[in-house]
C-alpha cells in the first residue's frame, strides 16, 4: 500500500462521513477546490491510482473519509450521500456557493433564506454527492 499523509493540524474529529467514488482522486482535487477541505491523508492500492483511504478536514471540525469503489471505504457506493455543514455567517455561505460553482458544481438550489432561520445552498459534486452549507448549526 502507497501512503501520502500530512501532519494533523486541528483537534480529532468526532464525527466522520465515509463516501465512495469512481474516481476518488478526481473527487479530491474536486472537494479541495470547490469546498476548501484539506487533504491530509491518501493511501493507494499499490501500483495503481486505486484509493484505498482518503481523509479531508473541514477547517471548523470534522471530516470526510473517501475511497475509490471496490478499493476500501465499507463498500459505499459512488455518488451516494447528502452532507450538510455548518458555516458562521450568510456571508460565508453565499462565497463558499460562488467558490463551489466556479470548481463545476451542479447547483441543486442556490443560496435562500429558509422559514426556521437557516441560509443555505445544495449542490452535487460530479459523481452526484450532495452537499449542502448552511448557518443552522442545530437546536
Amino acid at each position: 500500500m502507497t501512503t501520502n499523509s500530512t501532519t494533523q493540524t486541528t483537534a480529532p474529529a468526532a464525527l466522520w462521513v465515509n463516501l465512495g467514488y469512481q474516481d476518488a482522486p478526481a473527487a479530491l482535487d474536486f472537494l479541495t477546490a470547490a469546498f476548501g477541505f484539506e487533504e491530509t491523508a491518501r493511501y493507494t492500492e499499490e501500483g495503481t491510482d486505486k484509493i484505498v483511504h482518503a481523509e479531508l478536514r473541514w477547517p471548523g471540525g470534522g471530516g470526510v473519509m473517501l475511497g475509490s469503489a471496490g478499493a476500501g471505504e465499507l463498500g459505499v457506493p459512488p455518488g451516494v450521500g447528502c452532507v450538510y455543514i455548518v458555516l458562521e455567517t450568510a456571508d460565508d455561505v453565499d462565497a463558499l456557493f460562488t467558490r463551489a460553482a466556479r470548481a463545476g458544481a451542479t447547483t441543486v438550489r442556490s443560496p435562500r433564506d429558509e422559514d426556521y432561520g437557516n441560509h443555505d445552498f445544495v449542490v452535487q459534486d460530479p459523481e452526484g454527492v450532495y452537499w449542502s452549507f448552511g448557518t443552522y448549526a442545530g437546536q
